[in-house]
């Protein structure tokens, strides 16, 4: 029986373990021109002992950036800054993917000057966090055919800086409301054209942004997050398995290093979308309410999965494969400095060998 404990292959690499840290937002970029730091080069390393990080997302442009201070793949500099990071992980014999994120019509002009593009000029309900306090979200720019062109050839020049970082490889964040997702969600893309109208236009960006990303840094590089059935960020899909069973027979061909599936309440679909995946499959289990736990575990000794990633637990446990080894015990994180700050709640989280563990 594999259990959480054994080797995987994922891609050209074969992990340590089969416990993956999910990618988090942390807004910490505070270097130059939203530039890692050596504190996300100390945060990542300390959780080197993953079989796979996954990085917070990192906006592949400057359009892609909708909250303050996350992090870019777009400049020298910040190439540069994520070299420390990547060479921290490698010293400790850690595996560390890029997330790649386009936030799309998530975001502000008061956070980069810019108005934000989406598939359609279709608004997100709510609000979103700017330096200024919660800010109601603005219309889009919808993206026409040069727009989705840069936006592809963006990505795919993310990746390769990606590479050219240190990264081991990246993961496109077509999940959680963003742009890749929006193109799939029916209230989101309106459109009529070869980008929207059906599940062929809807899915077609996402296909084509993997592509051109397998294209610039290999397909053994290059994985995809998605989240079927996610409202988060103002998503609606009305045909949730139709879309990402072709999303999955479209991508599935191409020999990616895995497909991250953060699960929704719809567990036959988790097992239909594994059916139809060869490659390795990265779950994050469905757990309202709640965070993952231990028991996700099981999910890869009765092989729904191959990987299992974890959030808010690596966020608090730097050390989570040896804590899950052992049973526990687990720090309970704090949400209170889950964002912004600087080493409180980020890198001061304690290890198995230190004495005060709480939860």
């Amino acid at each position: 029986m594999t259990t959480a404990f054994d080797p995987a292959r994922i891609g050209r690499y074969t992990t340590r373990n089969r416990i993956v840290m999910a990618p988090m937002t942390r807004s910490r970029a505070y270097g130059q021109g939203a530039s890692a730091t050596p504190l996300m080069a100390q945060y990542y390393a300390q959780r080197a002992g993953a079989g796979l990080i996954i990085t917070e997302g990192t906006q592949p442009s400057a359009h892609g950036q909708g909250y303050p201070d996350t992090p870019g793949l777009h400049t020298t500099a910040q190439v540069e800054a994520w070299r420390e990071v990547t060479s921290a992980v490698h010293a400790r014999s850690g595996l560390i993917f890029a997330q790649l994120m386009h936030t799309g019509r998530v975001g502000h002009p008061s956070i980069t000057g810019l108005t934000p593009v989406g598939a359609s000029a279709v608004p997100a309900a709510g609000t979103v966090f700017t330096a200024a306090g919660p800010q109601e979200f603005v219309t889009p720019l919808a993206l026409d055919e040069v727009g989705i062109a840069r936006t592809i050839a963006d990505f795919a020049q993310a990746a390769r800086n990606a590479v050219d970082a240190g990264f081991d490889g990246v993961e496109l964040h077509g999940a959680n409301g963003y742009l890749l997702h929006q193109f799939l969600a029916t209230n989101a893309n309106t459109r009529t054209d070869g980008w929207g109208g059906d599940v062929a236009g809807r899915t077609r960006l996402t296909v084509e942004v993997t592509r051109a990303v397998v294209d610039a840094i290999g397909a053994d590089r290059t994985a995809l997050r998605i989240s079927p059935g996610n409202p988060y960020n103002d998503i609606t899909e009305d045909d949730v398995e139709a879309t990402y069973t072709a999303l999955v027979d479209a991508l599935d061909p191409l020999g990616l290093a895995y497909l991250h599936l953060a699960e929704g309440p719809d567990a036959e679909l988790t097992q239909t979308l594994r059916a139809r995946w060869a490659g390795p499959l990265i779950l994050n289990p469905f757990t309202p309410g709640s965070w993952t736990g231990p028991d996700a575990l099981d999910r890869i000794e009765d092989g729904s999965a191959d990987l299992v990633s974890y959030a808010a637990l690596y966020l608090a446990n730097p050390d989570l494969p040896a804590r899950l080894a052992a049973g526990g015990p687990f720090t309970a994180p704090d949400y209170a400095t889950a964002y912004g700050g600087h080493e409180q709640g980020y890198t001061d989280y304690p290890t198995l060998d230190d004495a005060t563990v709480v939860g």
